[in-house]
């Protein structure tokens, strides 16, 4: 089975992460006196405690690699050689076995700080790759996204200087409009663009919609436009693959360049694990020639990272294996179906995309009281259209049954 990982026992995950570091410097008995890091404090934090034998996330935290640059490429800082080697092997997972890509050897990437950082990342590496391959300004390239875009794009916007244009999207389905879309690319190249990045949702933060790239990609080629195509699935990247296999919104389609996967949503990593994946030859674009004093140099926006966050996602992923990773996901999926049904039954609008976990009703009927107790999150905290539920793994059927028991009460009152 080509997308199939295998799950690890416990005993064996803990072997395969100490052996790592056993291969990296050790910063308490080493001869290495040239580089500006070091493990942890220990004035501050208890590095001799037994149960660290049996904790190889915390030993590492404590160990405290630094994963500067872009292990991919070859060349690395070789004090954390050992390390490296997990988080290119998660790199390596998240590329073929969830993102359909053909072989390890077609990718590039890291752990990045989040999904912001990652879809900065792209932007900026698209950016750089058309000013220097095709000779134009920042002005004259256009980033095109979904108005439930995530915020994170208008700060690529911002920071980078690339002018953004987001396109409308229905009420009801969140689909983007076509035809608003056609009229974008033509205005664009009446006035001198012809240069485009586009980001495609794979589950949007507020409504888990999901982007048909289809869309963008015909109407951009039968404007004869140039661009390239970066999916945003910091929120549904390690879902929508396991519940909707026929979406290729992946590596599978020769039209996808770079995804983003952020590891401390749904695989509940540490915060700071977010990942960018990106096909060979195209990092180039963001190496930073600078950082003369890094082995093998920069690629990434952050620089200094964590190992460790390389090593928690890598342990989550082996400890349950492709079909328990699939199971944990169909299991959230089938409370957010029960929780629909609920919905229905006492005729409350929503939005909900068949294959996520999240469902967003519409304001008008939900008491503010109810949003104060259950913490739903608003489309806008200024004056709210929308009021979202994602169905985590705390959040029980039981949970949401005396939020339905609660929104019925207030109905009927």
């Amino acid at each position: 089975m080509q997308n199939y990982w295998e799950k690890l026992s416990k005993e064996a995950i803990k072997d395969r992460i100490f052996a790592a570091l056993e291969k990296n410097s050790n910063f308490y008995d080493s001869k290495v006196i040239g580089v500006p890091a070091s493990h942890l404090d220990n004035k501050v934090f208890y590095q001799d405690a037994p149960f660290l034998q049996d904790a190889p996330f915390l030993t590492s935290l404590i160990h405290n690699p630094n994963h500067i640059g872009c292990h991919t490429l070859g060349s690395s800082e070789s004090f954390f050689k050992g390390t490296q080697e997990i988080e290119r092997e998660l790199i390596e997972l998240c590329a073929t076995k969830i993102l359909n890509g053909a072989s390890a050897n077609q990718y590039d990437g890291y752990v990045a700080s989040g999904g912001t950082e990652a879809n900065l990342q792209a932007i900026w590496m698209y950016r750089n790759f058309f000013k220097k391959e095709y000779k134009i300004k920042n002005e004259n390239i256009a980033i095109l996204c979904s108005e439930d875009k995530h915020y994170s794009i208008d700060k690529a916007s911002d920071v980078l200087q690339v002018p953004m244009v987001k396109i409308t999207v229905s009420h009801q389905s969140r689909i983007i409009e076509k035809k608003y879309l056609e009229k974008v690319i033509a205005e664009k190249q009446a006035k001198g663009t012809n240069h485009f990045i586009v980001i495609a949702n794979m589950m949007t933060t507020m409504f888990g919609s999901v982007d048909p790239v289809s869309t963008y990609i015909e109407a951009l080629e039968n404007a004869g436009a140039v661009y390239k195509v970066h999916v945003d699935g910091a929120y549904g990247g390690f879902f929508y693959p396991f519940t909707d296999a026929n979406d290729k919104l992946d590596f599978s389609n020769t039209k996808i360049t770079s995804v983003t996967l952020d590891a401390h949503k749904m695989v509940q990593a540490p915060y700071g694990t977010g990942i960018f994946l990106v096909e060979k030859e195209m990092i180039q674009y963001t190496n930073t020639k600078e950082a003369s004093y890094v082995e093998g140099e920069d690629f990434t926006l952050i620089g200094s990272r964590s190992g460790a966050n390389a090593i928690a996602v890598w342990m989550i992923l082996m400890t349950y294996g492709r079909f328990g990773w699939e199971e944990k996901i169909m299991i959230l999926l089938k409370r957010t179906s029960w929780l629909a049904l609920q919905l229905d039954q006492i005729e409350v609008k929503y939005y909900r995309n068949a294959y996520s976990n999240i469902l967003t009703m519409e304001a008008s009927q939900i008491p503010i009281a109810l949003v104060k107790k259950y913490g739903l999150v608003p489309d806008n905290h200024r004056q709210p259209a929308w009021y979202k539920i994602v169905v985590m793994e705390h959040v029980s059927v039981d949970s949401l049954l005396a939020f339905i028991n609660d929104l019925k009460k207030s109905i009927d009152n």
